[in-house]
């Protein structure tokens, strides 16, 4: 899936570039293109990112939300659902990213610990 950033704000612009950087194309060669304001064109397909109700995604967002978001718009337009990430969650796979993230607290957790002993052994061994 080709996907193109237009947006006012140079923050969200940057962050969906990173989020997105597979998948990004030139305007021209878009299957969708994403906007941070709601302007009407019908020469592209748009996913409007914004703080009101009418937004296909208000802000703030995660990159999880994003991808499962546009997963949504491309099967409510009929269109075959994109493959954007390994990591992007689809509802009926909620409990595979909550095991996800268990996995990265656990890690986190024991390199804190690590890190934690580093510095008692450090202290004690003067």
């Amino acid at each position: 899936m080709k996907i193109a950033i237009q947006c006012d704000s140079p923050l969200l612009q940057r962050s969906l570039e990173l989020f997105l950087e597979g998948n990004l194309s030139s305007l021209r060669q878009c299957d969708l293109l994403i906007r941070d304001k709601d302007i009407h064109d019908d020469q592209y397909p748009t996913f409007v990112i914004g703080s009101d109700e009418s937004s296909d995604l208000i802000k703030p967002f995660s990159k999880a939300q994003l991808l499962h978001a546009l997963n949504q718009k491309f099967e409510s337009d009929k269109h075959a659902p994109i493959a954007l990430s390994e990591e992007a969650p689809s509802s009926s796979e909620e409990g595979v990213s909550f095991e996800i993230l268990e996995r990265h607290i656990d890690k986190l957790t024991r390199e804190y610990q690590s890190n934690i002993l580093k510095a008692i052994r450090a202290f004690y061994e003067k």
